[in-house]
């Protein structure tokens, strides 16, 4: 069982390494992009929820899989043209992913499990591990991603998204959001957003 488990990720991180993109580390090393995005998410994951099952383990680290391959400018540049883009992104990466499970003699229920949980099938219900997956990749955007992405559009857009990232989240989301470390404008920013 572990060896099938560790045998997923390794084909998993295999992916990950071939991305162009390139991540500058804090000690000045170069990473492809996607294997520190994956690195980010499993690490949230371990302080979210300590005991995640081997294929929410999977989804979440194959959560962006080979991703940099459908570049954002293939659709239309419009609220539409974003959701089609993300849509196709997610069956792709599950399809992808729950083909790497099944190759490492995972049984179909755990594929389909796997598949589910990066669709975020049943988010609006409560389901509990798609909550965990989401609030991980909340958790990663808003420690990892944010205080690039505040750089690049204005005030008012910064903190409505801001607003919808925290309503995504759940309790123990949340709770873990407030423990991490920004700079006092992007605290600022986010106090700004759970004030309105």
């Amino acid at each position: 069982m572990a060896d099938r488990f560790a045998n997923a990720r390794a084909k998993i991180y295999q992916a990950h390494n071939e991305d162009p993109n390139k991540h500058t580390t804090s000690e000045g090393k170069e990473v492809p992009y996607e294997t520190h995005y994956a690195e980010q998410m499993e690490g949230y994951l371990a302080k979210r929820c300590p005991d995640a099952s081997d294929v929410l383990k999977l989804a979440v680290c194959g959560q962006h899989f080979r991703r940099w391959e459908v570049p954002r400018s293939d659709y239309p540049m419009t609220k539409i043209g974003y959701h089609t883009w993300r849509t196709h992104l997610k069956k792709r990466q599950a399809q992808l992913v729950s083909q790497i499970l099944d190759e490492c003699g995972y049984p179909i229920e755990d594929t389909r499990r796997c598949i589910a949980l990066i669709e975020k099938e049943g988010l609006k219900q409560g389901e509990e591990e798609v909550q965990v997956l989401e609030d991980v990749a909340c958790l990663v955007f808003l420690d990892d991603q944010f205080e690039q992405f505040k750089d690049k559009h204005d005030e008012a857009k910064i903190v409505n998204i801001l607003k919808k990232t925290w309503g995504k989240m759940g309790k123990e989301g949340q709770d873990l959001a407030l423990q991490i470390p920004m700079t006092d404008e992007c605290k600022a920013l986010v106090q700004k957003a759970l004030a309105g």
